[in-house]
This record gives structure tokens, C-alpha cells and sequence, in this order.
């Protein structure tokens, strides 16, 4: 998922109070986003190996994560955007996210053998991003990319709600009730008729974006409460062992056969309402307590550093690793076993991690120039003057799905 580095750090003022409302150095959420996406590589990789294990299944729960982190940052700089001009943001949404992504989906559609029969339908609706909108619209070696479809819909309409709120009276409060209520709502939409009938003509209206309006949600709530919490709540989201064991219970919860459907099958509307909401629970167990308690050794480490400005490169670009490290380690889809699961994630990681870091210095930065170069917007200096200083320091990374 798309992260922007715009490396205006500033060192995190202390908390001693529920109204300290500078923003903090939240550089652990970029090791978060490294972990996210090696999350999602477990279970693409379980799919793949067959193994059965309905706990790295779910490890699809990071599409929540990397959607909350994707709101969260945005949410928290809406005024700043707002401020410089919205069309100063979607400049920057299409530079992070355009270049790295057409020139994937060019090259997977070009080059992976199991894509060599899509038809111009699929080429046409990956190319644009809008292939959860077209009947059989995902390829392969592009069919994680639904979520980016997902993404994509909340970076186009978030100015429209970020205006929308702000013309409310009654300030954060409301606008906090606004965004729970909006969530709450959305856990509705896989019981409208024409979702309820989903896949009946090729198209799952299922997975359509409002119906990720809570995990997005996880992280609009979080930079409103980012700086304001008591104390207490401090102190409680540095018990990372707590939240890290929550979490894990959302995936074991989420992972029995009670619960929900395990594997692709198609869920009913109560199971995705369900799955919807303890997926919600998973992305605030994980990204809350590192809003609320930013520091961490280990995501701040060189390692998951380094991964995080890769991480989108790792999103788009594992699956089709994934679909060439099985001819090439000799296994055969499906087999299953611990071993086989084991030798192809690693195979996966290292050889994604590669593409991800050689596509980020060929193809992100320079690409992200040349949007900027094509597509200049003017700077209103009176409006940046206006802008907050708590506005201005701004953690370095946006993520998508």
C-alpha cells in the first residue's frame, strides 16, 4: 500500500496531559507497514501451498491494518491539505501510487506466464484500478489488488468528507460521531439486495468500498484522539504483549469454522459483517497502542525501516513472486505440508523485497517527479502560512491496501 516519504520530522513532544495535541514521531508505523505486508504474503502463501491453517488465512486481517494506517495519516494532515488546496493532495495520492502500479500490472500482464490469456476486459480494468467494478475483472498475479481498488475510492472521497465534517458545528466531537456512525451504518451493506446477490453476474459487490468503511474508520477515530488520550491510556497501549495477544485473538476468533467460511468462499451477510467488525478490532488492536505509545525498538529498527518504504512495492508485486517461486523451487500448488509453506514464503519474501527495492529507486521516485513535473499545482503562500504548526509535523509515510 502507497506510503509518501516526505521526511518533515520533528522529535515528539512529551504527553503529560488528555490536551497535548502535537503530532508524534510515529516512525514505528513504518515498521508496522513492513509488517502488514509480510502478514499478507502468509496468506496468499497459505492459499497457494494448501496448507489448510485457518489462522494464516486470515492474515488477510492486514488489509485492515494498512487501511487504518492509510486513513489515519491522511485524516491527521486534512487540514493541512485543505489549507495548500486539495488538488495539491490528489497530485501527491497519483504520484505515490500511479507510477509503481501501472508499471506492475504492465509488466504482470506482460510477462507472467498464467496472464498470458486475460482478455482486453481485465487489461482495461487493471490498468484503471477498477476491476472489483467489472465481471471477472481480476487477472492473474494481480488479484490482491481488489484492495487497492478499495483504497484508491477512500483517497478520492475523503475531501468530500473531510468538508462535509468540517462545515458541522460542534467540532472534534461531532466529527468523531459522524465517523462512528458512518461506520456503523456500513456493517449494513452486505444485506442490501444487490449485494446480498453478489457474484450473480461475475461482479462481488461484496467487496465494494463502503463495505470497509469501519477499517477506515479505525484510523480517522485515531487521529482525532492522536495526542488527547489520558494519560492512563498512554500507559495501557505500551503493554504491547496485551494487544499483541488481542490481536491474535481476533485471528483465532476470525479463523473458526463457526465463525465464517474459511478458504474463498463466498460469505453470508451476517459472516462478512462479522468478519468486517473483528477485522476492525484486529487493525485497532495493532496500529492504536503505536498512535497512542509511538515508540518501538523493533519497528524502529534499520531492517523494518528500510522494509516500510518498500512496502508498497511488496503489496503489489507478491503475488506475482509467489506464482513464479513454484516452478522454480519444483512444488507443486497445493500440496500443502509446514516445510513447503515455510521454503516458499521465504522464497517469496526475499525475491519480493528484491523487485520492491529496485522498483523503488527506478520506477517510484523518479516516477513520483515526473507526476509532479506533469502536473504542477500552485502554491498559495498565504494558506501554508496559515497552516497550524501542529499541521506541519507530519510523519513520513501514507499507506494503501
Amino acid at each position: 500500500m502507497p506510503h509518501a516519504h516526505a521526511k518533515h520530522r520533528q522529535p515528539a513532544a512529551p504527553h503529560t496531559g488528555v490536551h497535548n495535541t502535537l503530532p508524534q514521531r510515529l516512525d514505528a508505523l513504518d515498521g508496522l507497514r513492513a509488517v502488514a505486508s509480510l502478514g499478507i504474503i502468509v496468506t496468499h502463501v497459505s492459499f497457494q501451498t494448501g496448507t489448510g491453517w485457518g489462522w494464516a488465512e486470515r492474515f488477510d486481517y492486514f488489509v485492515a491494518v494498512f487501511f487504518a494506517l492509510s486513513a489515519f495519516v491522511l485524516w491527521r494532515r486534512r487540514e493541512r491539505y485543505a489549507a495548500r488546496g486539495w488538488s495539491r493532495y490528489y497530485r501527491s495520492r497519483t504520484a505515490r501510487i500511479a507510477p509503481a502500479y501501472l508499471v506492475c500490472v504492465t509488466a504482470v500482464l506482460a510477462l507472467l506466464p498464467s496472464a498470458a490469456g486475460v482478455s482486453l476486459q481485465q487489461v482495461t480494468a487493471n490498468l484503471t484500478s477498477t476491476q472489483i467494478f467489472w465481471p471477472d475483472g481480476l487477472a492473474p498475479g494481480l488479484t490482491h489488488l481488489w484492495s487497492l481498488c478499495v483504497e484508491i475510492a477512500f483517497y478520492l472521497t475523503m475531501p468530500l468528507l473531510a468538508i462535509a465534517v468540517d462545515l458541522l458545528p460542534g467540532g472534534r466531537r461531532v466529527r468523531c460521531l459522524v465517523i462512528a456512525a458512518w461506520a456503523a451504518v456500513s456493517l449494513g451493506w452486505a444485506w442490501l439486495p444487490f449485494v446480498a446477490n453478489a457474484d450473480s453476474d461475475g461482479i462481488n459487490t461484496q467487496i465494494w468500498p463502503p463495505a470497509y468503511t469501519l477499517w477506515f474508520a479505525v484510523g480517522m477515530l485515531a487521529a482525532e484522539a492522536e495526542g488527547r488520550v489520558p494519560a492512563w491510556v498512554q500507559r495501557a497501549a505500551r503493554w504491547r504483549w496485551l494487544w499483541l495477544g488481542l490481536a491474535a485473538g481476533c485471528i483465532w476468533l476470525a479463523s473458526r469454522e463457526w465463525f465464517g467460511p474459511r478458504g474463498l468462499a463466498h460469505p453470508d451477510p451476517d459472516e462478512f459483517a462479522r468478519r468486517i467488525l473483528v477485522g476492525g478490532a484486529f487493525a485497532a488492536c495493532v496500529v492504536l497502542p503505536f498512535v497512542f505509545a509511538p515508540r518501538s525498538r523493533v519497528l524502529e529498527s534499520a531492517p523494518l525501516q528500510a522494509a516500510g518504504v518498500w512496502s508498497y512495492g511488496i503489496f503489489l508485486w507478491h503475488v506475482a513472486v509467489l506464482d513464479l517461486v513454484f516452478p522454480l523451487l519444483g512444488i507443486d500448488l497445493f500440496s500443502g505440508g509446514a516445510i513447503n509453506f515455510v521454503l516458499v514464503w521465504l522464497a517469496t519474501v526475499a525475491g519480493t523485497v528484491v523487485v520492491s527495492a529496485a522498483g523503488y529507486e527506478w520506477v517510484e521516485r523518479p516516477g513520483a517527479r515526473v507526476v509532479r513535473a506533469l502536473w504542477p499545482v500552485r502554491e498559495d503562500a498565504a494558506n501554508t502560512q496559515a497552516i497550524a504548526p501542529a499541521h506541519r509535523a507530519v510523519t513520513s509515510t501514507e499507506s494503501p491496501a
